[in-house]
């Protein structure tokens, strides 16, 4: 068995962005030559997450819309307090999404149903540059 892991870097525009790296897996994926095994996906931030979803406009609003309702924006946390940083809501958000996501592979593809795609989320309140960590682990 092999393990090998990649960075990948993405620059984002602050709350909200929702930005499809499916293609950059698939890519990586293709890139290892592994047959089988499992790929772990980890967003390197508290303040940015990992998810799956169907990547298109009606459910990418329904997200944002979901997020605000979950966890306000428009709100003061006690996190703000401690740090004057007003990015609460940002921790909040990304706790309750999670930082990692694992996806199988097989005949080096990834299992992933005709509509899903894994989406990185930026929560925090400015724009970022962001690393996320693939791991792969097969033969």
């Amino acid at each position: 068995m092999k393990i090998l892991t990649r960075d990948l870097t993405l620059k984002t525009s602050g709350a909200g962005d929702l930005i499809n790296i499916t293609d950059e897996l698939r890519g990586i994926l293709k890139e290892s030559k592994l047959k089988e095994g499992a790929m772990t996906v980890f967003a390197v931030g508290s303040t940015f997450a990992v998810t799956s979803f169907e990547y298109e406009p009606g459910l990418i609003k329904d997200m944002k819309e979901l997020y605000e309702k979950l966890v306000p924006s428009n709100r003061s946390y006690g996190h703000d307090d401690t740090w004057g940083d007003a990015n609460g809501f940002s921790h909040l958000r990304a706790a309750l999404q999670g930082p990692s996501l694992t996806l199988p592979f097989r005949s080096s593809q990834l299992l992933t149903g005709v509509w899903q795609q894994v989406v990185a989320a930026e929560f925090d309140n400015r724009p970022r540059t962001r690393q996320i960590i693939v791991q792969l682990m097969g033969e």
